[in-house]
């Protein structure tokens, strides 16, 4: 006889799956640096990501879509998916290392699944460790596909020369973000339709983890986009600047907007004050790729994206976009 889903058991105790609550967070941080301090060989498992927060700052963006495993009433575990429209995604998926191997992993997919489901999002993803055949295969088992390396890349901040057309959202008149959120729906359907990186942006702001770069176009349209995060307490950690994610308008000139905006979130960085600018690159795009080795990027950890179904979605040699799915 199968017991029901929530009073099966692993090899240590009763395993359940429920949401994460905010009473829960102190120990799924711990729990998150532990794991991927352990698996990348950190010397102090306990502190790795420094000054970063994935945890807080993701239950914040959404608390429904966040989820806990807990093992004899204890949480073991964490994940949470997140709602970009017609894409969405997963992450960061943790367990207690003591506790690796027996199907905690797995039963943490079963509600991030039903996210998925009840969003309608048409095309999934994921960022996970390209040498490691567990997560692979953990991942394969509901569907999703490895399909590009993707480098997580950083620079030295070097200038703060100014990028004529750059707002921040984060300065616009509340009565104007509504209209800013319209442009910025419309630029990333037309990098994928229906695309829609909203929650990112409210959340960036309403949390105060950074800001949303603009680039005004011809007109009223946009001609590029940055989410970013800057400094400890956001996911981009002491000194640096982050961009979660990052696109510009789509056909002719496509490479000249890019070009600029990588130069407005340097710009950012700089009057910020923090000295590294990091962003992660799908190398389904390498003309993009190529072009942030030429501003001095490098990669400093590479992983692999995972894709349901098995398609590139807006990962095309075409695009020029910027993320990691981390």
């Amino acid at each position: 006889m199968i017991p029901p889903a929530g009073e099966r058991k692993s090899g240590t105790g009763p395993l359940s799956v429920r949401p994460l609550g905010e009473a829960d967070l102190d120990r799924a941080d711990e729990i998150f640096r532990v794991a991927f301090g352990t698996f990348l060989g950190a010397p102090e498992p306990k502190t790795f990501f420094g000054t970063a927060d994935y945890v807080r700052t993701r239950w914040a963006a959404d608390p429904q879509s966040a989820f806990a495993a807990t093992v004899e009433g204890e949480v073991a575990g964490s994940n949470f998916a997140a709602n970009w429209g017609s894409v969405g995604y997963f992450g960061p998926l943790t367990v207690r290392p003591d506790l690796w191997d027996q199907g905690i992993g797995r039963r943490l997919m079963e509600p991030v699944m039903d996210c998925f489901d009840s969003w309608e999002n048409r095309h999934l993803g994921l960022f996970t460790f390209s040498h490691s055949p567990k997560h692979l295969e953990l991942y394969r088992r509901y569907g999703f596909w490895p399909r590009f390396l993707t480098a997580i890349m950083k620079k030295q901040v070097t200038g703060s020369a100014s990028v004529p057309g750059r707002v921040l959202y984060g300065q616009l008149p509340p009565a104007e973000q509504p209209d800013a959120l319209s442009l910025c729906h419309t630029l990333t359907g037309t990098v994928y339709e229906g695309l829609s990186l909203e929650r990112e942006i409210v959340a960036t702001h309403a949390q105060g983890l950074g800001d949303t770069i603009l680039l005004q176009g011809a007109g009223s349209e946009l001609d590029g986009l940055a989410v970013c995060h800057c400094g400890a307490g956001s996911e981009a950690g002491e000194d640096v600047c982050f961009v979660k994610f990052g696109a510009v308008r789509p056909g002719p000139g496509a490479a000249t907007r890019f070009e600029r905006l990588l130069g407005a979130c340097e710009q950012l960085a700089a009057e910020r004050g923090l000295g590294q600018l990091d962003a992660g690159m799908n190398l389904g795009r390498p003309d993009a790729y190529r072009r942030m080795i030429d501003r001095g990027f490098r990669t400093w950890l590479q992983g692999v994206t995972m894709h349901r179904p098995n398609e590139p979605g807006y990962s095309h040699p075409d695009a020029y976009v910027i993320d990691d799915w981390r």
